[in-house]
């Protein structure tokens, strides 16, 4: 306590210029209005700014509930999006095909490992059996296809990224129709390539590609990619086609896994039918 006397009684100058100035304020702003005004105006700016820079913070520390937030409400706006429906036909009456029953539910995930440098790549969603999550279900993200469930344990699943080619997506040309495999073999995590398209099939650079859909996986329309480069080989009856992927696979974020709601009818019938 003696130290903290000794110490104010040596900048006893100090405090008291600093005293007088406060009262010289004090006094300008209690007798002008001009100065008042000025001095609110300059207040609140600080303020203000003040503010903004607390609301800044606070908006980057809820950006994790935010984007979860933004997952889910997508997810159901394609849970209710006319893609994931199909026309009821034989079970009620058709009014202005208005009428439609859903074929697709789509489940929020989050990316949390995933790989894209290597011969095969995976990834690994924070969702599994529990959210209904199991093998061979589709996984798409915000701007394309991401890859196939392998296998899902209660609380996680294992993907077999599109960057592997252990799996081949049926695919087909937008603007003529023409389908084929999708097949990554060119080792570049942003390309990959479409085989088995014909030679008389009009492709050219530019063109979208997308899912075909009817394999239980994805749904038709799902967007691919972009044709990037279109070549010949002699001696070959297909198109060597270079696709620039939609989906850009060396990130990581959500994505949502496609329930084809209407799989297993379907393959029980198609199994039925082949013995």
């Amino acid at each position: 306590m003696r130290d903290l006397f000794r110490f104010l009684y040596r900048i006893r100058s100090t405090l008291m210029f600093l005293g007088w100035l406060i009262l010289s304020f004090i006094l300008l702003y209690n007798g002008n209005e001009h100065h008042r005004a000025h001095a609110i105006s300059s207040s609140n700016a600080v303020v203000g700014t003040i503010y903004g820079w607390r609301k800044d913070i606070t908006d980057y520390a809820n950006l994790k509930e935010v984007n979860k937030a933004l997952a889910d409400e997508n997810a159901d706006w394609r849970n209710r999006h006319i893609s994931t429906y199909t026309p009821v036909e034989g079970l009620f009456a058709r009014i202005q095909d208005t009428i439609h029953r859903q074929e697709y539910r789509v489940i929020t995930a989050k990316v949390v490992n995933s790989t894209w440098h290597k011969p095969k790549n995976q990834l690994t969603l924070d969702k599994g059996t529990r959210a209904g999550v199991h093998g061979d279900m589709g996984v798409i993200g915000p701007d394309g296809i991401v890859g196939v469930v392998r296998d899902a344990s209660p609380n996680f699943a294992a993907v077999i990224s599109v960057l592997s080619p252990e799996i081949k997506t049926s695919v087909q040309m937008r603007r003529t129709g023409h389908f084929g495999l999708l097949f990554w073999d060119t080792n570049d995590p942003l390309t990959s390539s479409v085989i088995d398209i014909a030679k008389h099939a009009r492709v050219a650079v530019g063109d979208t590609v997308e899912t075909r859909g009817g394999d239980g996986i994805f749904p038709a329309g799902i967007p691919v990619g972009v044709v990037e480069s279109v070549e010949d080989a002699p001696g070959s009856n297909y198109h060597d086609i270079t696709v620039r992927l939609s989906e850009d696979m060396t990130r990581s974020g959500f994505v949502y896994v496609v329930d084809d709601l209407h799989r297993a009818e379907r393959d029980t019938l198609q199994q039925a039918n082949e013995r």
